[in-house]
């Protein structure tokens, strides 16, 4: 029977690499080895949240008597780096009052933005409650409003961007005396917050 040393001294002899060979050649592989990595490097516009917030001014006709009224909003994004994202916003129509005849109204849905360069243009869809004062103070009524809508954003820098413009037709489908509708645009200042 044979020993191991000499099973060891067939096996080395056989492959043709003498032990010691063998040792050196392991020792530097395991000396130039890295962990290998089953992951890739992140993608440019991996996932990811991006907060804003900005205010503007509005310009908008209602068509209870054509009347067109000045006022201002607010509005808060949540966009995702893959060009979806929420937008909320509220808007104050109070400036140009013709017998006490404003409107306030508040809004939420999606949005889709594109980036070309320093311009960001978007479309959004919108769903709200709209509340209507009517002449005189006589009375206030609150209307489920539908707002489709889209605009063009600017780049200053990561942080500002102008708000070139932003227009918005308003549905008012189930307003006292008929169906209602506003349309308007907007702009001013978008801030991200992180």
């Amino acid at each position: 029977m044979k020993s191991l040393h000499d099973f060891g001294k067939m096996w080395w002899g056989v492959r043709g690499i003498r032990p010691v060979e063998a040792l050196i050649c392991l020792a530097v592989g395991l000396a130039i080895a890295h962990p290998a990595s089953a992951q890739v490097k992140p993608a440019g516009d991996a996932g990811g949240w991006v907060l804003s917030a900005g205010g503007t001014d509005a310009a908008y006709v209602i068509n209870y008597g054509d009347r067109e009224m000045l006022g201002f909003s607010g509005f808060v994004e949540a966009d995702t780096k893959r060009r979806l994202g929420i937008e909320a916003e509220g808007r104050w129509l109070i400036f140009n009052q013709t017998a006490n005849v404003h409107t306030t109204t508040y809004e939420v849905g999606p949005r889709y933005h594109m980036d070309f360069g320093k311009l960001q243009p978007y479309v959004k869809g919108m769903v709200g409650i709209g509340e209507f004062n009517f002449p005189y103070n006589l009375a206030t009524g609150n209307y489920l409003v539908i707002a489709p809508g889209g605009g063009l954003d600017y780049y200053i820098n990561r942080r500002f961007q102008i708000r070139i413009i932003d227009a918005e037709y308003q549905i008012w489908p189930q307003f006292t005396f008929g169906s209602l509708s506003q349309v308007g645009i907007s702009s001013g200042i978008r801030v991200r917050i992180f």
